[in-house]
């Protein structure tokens, strides 16, 4: 029988020694690999999320391919609310856009508690993948309530978060009520995906950098704590883009893992999270279209900086670009796997 716990990529969530810094990048499966423009083909991107032989393939797509010590889930983070009935769509090129935006509370009730059997496609898939998967954990995920509800109150993707914040400021009350909604339903998501065999969650708050950290700790903080709260039973990872600043209080919020986007060193991160958590993290993924002696420059000098954590997980900053050639990830990866 397999011992996941082994694993390089839980131990050093555990921040428990390994022989090798275990390596898996966000959004490794997808735009990037041929293999999926393939299977992808004509394919919307909820019916994709929806269908599990789908999404077992592209989630071992790049397992198969470069030989990472985890896969990811293949989902979206509004799958959930897809699942419980909000009028939503994926894009291309745009994102998830909203029919009815929640600016007022009457809005809220269409979000009602996810149940099990509201995506039972990711238990099936999830089942699948563990088998196939076998010494390789796998990752669960979903989107935080931050991030969530800015969607929901946006109508889309947002440069500025106007009405995010508006609501926030504004209307308290109605921001809270959101929230916890929002809160119970990621909650739910993680807990069916951690029930069909994922090894690990993280949590995407994608846009959180866009708040200061006395926001964070108010508006923010007290329902990420909760997420992590109902979940302890395998290793939690948080991560934002632009969150240089939250470093702190992101260390806070019960994660055993907290993910550094490129713009602050590792060695540094360090310091700002605190002792007791593992960092993961931090190559701009713009470097993968340099020649290659850049990238291995950059990934070794971030691998040493991965000495300053109690335990570090290498990762890019944010999601792997589509225009990737995906033999430099395959090499990236060799050179992680080599360092000492």
């Amino acid at each position: 029988m397999v011992n996941l716990a082994d694993s390089a990529f839980l131990r050093a969530c555990r921040r428990q020694p390994v022989d090798h810094t275990p390596v898996w990048y966000m959004r490794q499966a997808g735009r990037s690999l041929p293999e999926y423009l393939k299977v992808r083909e004509g394919v919307p991107m909820l019916t994709a999320c929806a269908t599990p032989d789908l999404i077992v393939e592209i989630t071992m797509q790049p397992v198969r391919r470069y030989g990472v010590d985890a896969a990811i889930f293949f989902s979206d983070i509004v799958v959930p609310l897809k699942a419980i009935g909000v009028d939503l769509d994926i894009k291309p090129g745009v994102g998830p856009v909203i029919a009815d935006p929640i600016r007022e509370r009457a809005g809220l009730e269409v979000l009602r508690p996810l149940e099990p059997g509201d995506v039972p496609y990711v238990t099936e898939a999830i089942q699948s993948l563990v088998g196939e998967l076998g010494s390789t954990p796998l990752i669960g995920f979903a989107g935080a309530p931050f991030t969530l509800a800015s969607y929901l109150i946006e109508g889309g993707p947002s440069k500025n978060h106007d009405h995010t914040k508006a609501m926030m400021y504004g209307e308290p009350a109605l921001w809270h009520a959101l929230m916890e909604r929002l809160t119970d339903i990621v909650s739910r998501h993680l807990r069916v995906q951690i029930d069909a065999g994922a090894s690990a969650i993280q949590l995407f708050d994608s846009w959180v950098g866009a708040v200061a950290p006395d926001d964070y700790r108010e508006f923010v903080l007290p329902y990420t704590r909760r997420i992590f709260e109902a979940v302890p039973d395998v290793p939690r990872i948080h991560f934002g883009v632009g969150t240089g600043e939250l470093l702190g209080v992101l260390g806070e919020a019960g994660a055993d893992v907290v993910g550094v986007d490129w713009r602050v060193p590792l060695d540094e991160a360090a310091r700002r999270v605190g002792p007791g958590r593992a960092l993961q993290g931090n190559l701009d993924p713009a470097i993968l279209l340099a020649p290659w002696e850049a990238v291995e420059r950059k990934a070794l000098s971030i691998l040493e900086q991965g000495r300053s954590a109690e335990g570090h997980v290498f990762n890019l900053g944010h999601g792997v670009l589509p225009s990737t050639d995906p033999d430099q990830l395959r090499r990236l990866t060799d050179l992680v796997h080599s360092f000492r």
